[in-house]
């Protein structure tokens, strides 16, 4: 079981990417871009860069980090993408519809239980989030969409820890946290992006989580920084 393993949700232009872009030691990071080789909005210091082509790469990618002593995190950027990736080259078309369905599910899993869960690395992963109508709850939830057998129990059960990506309003930040920092700009703008460390009753059908007493009440909301969750999964698991 890997203890520093962290996903990273939330909609579209809503800080994912530009968490990671404080990472103490980026010489130290794997960064794998399966979005095309889409830029990320900064400069990036990653030692190792890969843009993904092919999702058995992300495999060959743990096996080759842990080989490496001096790569501490591996980075997978986004989930989503990969997986769409997966369903692009290997079920469409398929002349067994059913198989390949069933392969995409057990891609997933391999990933997850095997290279993810012996990993001695950080392990992050983006996800882009979607809202849908439970019609027989009769409400809107928000979580990571993906296909096949693997909704049944949802992207977000494989992780102990999920932080969402939130534009938030200056004057709705009514926690003070020494995690959370206000800049002239974003005074300015009023408003900033953050982290959402837990559920709320507005976000009450999201699917953020963490382990119990991870985060203090004043720490709902923290700064788009993705180091503080990494320094905190050290500090709580010792």
């Amino acid at each position: 079981m890997n203890d520093h393993l962290l996903l990273i949700v939330g909609k579209s232009a809503s800080g994912k990417s530009a968490s990671l872009r404080a990472l103490s030691n980026p010489e130290r990071t794997m960064y794998l871009n399966t979005e095309a080789g889409k830029k990320l909005p900064f400069p990036a210091k990653f030692k190792w860069n890969k843009n993904v082509t092919d999702p058995l790469q992300v495999f060959e990618a743990f096996d080759v980090a842990e080989t490496l002593p001096d790569c501490d995190t591996i980075i997978i950027d986004s989930l989503t993408f990969l997986l769409d990736l997966y369903e692009s080259k290997y079920v469409k078309g398929a002349v067994d519809g059913r198989a390949a369905w069933g392969n995409f599910a057990e891609y997933f899993k391999t990933l997850m239980q095997d290279k993810v869960a012996k990993s001695t690395k950080t392990v992050i992963f983006t996800a882009h989030t979607m809202d849908k109508y439970n019609e027989s709850e009769m409400l809107m939830e928000t979580s990571v969409p993906v296909k096949g057998s693997l909704k049944n129990n949802g992207i977000e059960a494989y992780f102990t820890t999920v932080v969402a990506t939130k534009k938030v309003k200056i004057a709705d930040l009514k926690h003070t946290s020494p995690l959370l920092t206000i800049t002239e700009k974003e005074e300015r703008l009023g408003l900033k992006y953050v982290f959402q460390t837990d559920i709320t009753k507005e976000t009450i059908n999201e699917r953020i989580r963490a382990p119990m007493d991870m985060w203090q009440e004043n720490e709902i909301y923290i700064d788009n920084n993705v180091q503080l969750i990494i320094d905190r999964f050290r500090q709580y698991y010792n």
